[in-house]
């Protein structure tokens, strides 16, 4: 029997990939989360042999959820997502995610790619993996990815500064360079070109 941990903070959809989990003869579910803290917890209280968890989970996400399940426990993970980036594929492989997967994917295939990472396999969506491989290299550098993170949660540049311990010139000065290597007219459509990329 392999033993699930399903983390979704979409309840109706978590509920329903559960009963159809549930339905598999050699699949159960012995934990459920609505958010990325409360999946590493669960992990840690019920050591599942498999996590599948949603990628867009507050807070932060559920790859930062899935490193911490990963480096903890040693659990496969296999990651679910609405917008599967292909930038966000290569974070999450780098990361060790064994599985990447759409939304879209039914539940019957589902429970046959989470056979396949449990046996000590791979998989990986056949067109996300398309995707990634033509996919253009970031120009940003990962302190300009770091800023457009935070300033795509709607922060003023004194905030932005704040967070990253940077000053407010100094912030500018970086976000104007990302901003130009995007072709950006402002720095919410230079963050949101790299949340769109998958980079951030």
């Amino acid at each position: 029997m392999i033993r699930l941990l399903l983390a979704d903070d979409e309840s109706l959809i978590r509920g329903a990939l559960a009963a159809l989990l549930a339905l598999e003869p050699d699949l159960t579910v012995v934990g459920e989360a609505a958010d990325s803290v409360t999946a590493v917890q669960v992990a840690l209280r019920e050591r599942p042999d498999l996590a599948v968890l949603d990628l867009e989970m507050p807070p932060g996400d559920g790859l930062r959820a899935a490193t911490e399940i990963r480096s903890r426990l040693g659990v496969p993970v296999v990651l679910v997502t609405r917008h599967a980036r292909p930038a966000v594929l290569r974070r999450a492989l780098a990361a060790g995610v064994a599985g990447f997967v759409p939304k879209t994917t039914p539940a019957a295939r589902l429970a046959e790619i989470i056979r396949t990472v449990h046996s000590g396999r791979r998989y990986v969506d056949p067109e996300i993996a398309a995707s990634a491989l033509t996919e253009d290299e970031c120009p940003l550098t990962d302190r300009e990815l770091e800023i457009l993170a935070v300033v795509r949660g709607g922060a003023p540049i004194a905030e932005v500064a704040a967070t990253v311990h940077l000053a407010p010139g100094t912030v500018r000065n970086y976000l104007s360079a990302a901003m130009a290597k995007l072709g950006a007219d402002t720095r919410h459509a230079a963050a949101h070109h790299a949340w769109q990329q998958g980079w951030i």
